[in-house]
């Protein structure tokens, strides 16, 4: 049997465009060409595409970037409220800094006070320590006389400072003795203020 020559040609033909489909075929599927986005194209189909090739995304990348977005609205509402949070707490500690600061102020103030009253009191201590020396070194009768003079609370002062200082010299004291000098009346005002302070 013999093959014409045109029957020869046709399945040259075929073959021809048998091996150039499929080398079209292998250059698309190593990446070389991309045939199957053209083919798609030729369709005109208007079905969802769930994996849309190119710049516009696909239902799905759509649904995504919603849900992304809605995550990052509540974040940052959520760091607005922390932020308002933090605010209100700086303003707090600034208003209990404000008032720590006054008290600082109060507690110096009251400080410089007490050390001006400790200074008046320690001048005060020395005039009856160098009251109660003179006294005790005067006659009892002219040291009544001056001492009836005095304010109450002094008289009780230099009287103890005398008691103090005769003990520590190992001596009998003359506050006694003085007392019965002064007047009757402001000698019981002195004994019970002596009990009282």
């Amino acid at each position: 049997m013999a093959v014409s020559n045109r029957s020869k040609i046709i399945y040259l033909i075929i073959l021809i465009l048998f091996l150039a489909g499929m080398s079209f075929f292998w250059l698309d599927n190593i990446g070389l060409i991309n045939i199957s986005s053209k083919i798609s194209s030729l369709k005109n189909t208007d079905e969802l595409s769930l994996n849309a090739a190119g710049d516009e995304p696909s239902l799905i990348e759509k649904e995504e970037f919603g849900k992304e977005k809605e995550k990052l609205q509540e974040r940052i509402e959520d760091l607005d409220k922390r932020e308002a949070l933090i605010a209100e707490k700086e303003k707090e500690i600034d208003s209990e800094k404000d008032k720590l600061e006054q008290v600082r102020k109060g507690l110096e103030l009251e400080q410089r006070k007490l050390e001006n009253e400790r200074k008046k009191d320690s001048g005060y201590r020395k005039n009856v320590v160098v009251l109660a020396n003179k006294v005790s070194n005067m006659p009892p009768e002219e040291a009544t006389k001056i001492m009836s003079n005095w304010d109450d609370p002094l008289i009780i002062d230099v009287l103890r400072q005398m008691d103090a200082d005769s003990e520590a010299a190992g001596k009998m004291s003359i506050t006694s003795y003085l007392m019965t000098l002064f007047p009757k009346e402001k000698a019981s005002r002195i004994m019970y203020l002596m009990t009282q302070l």
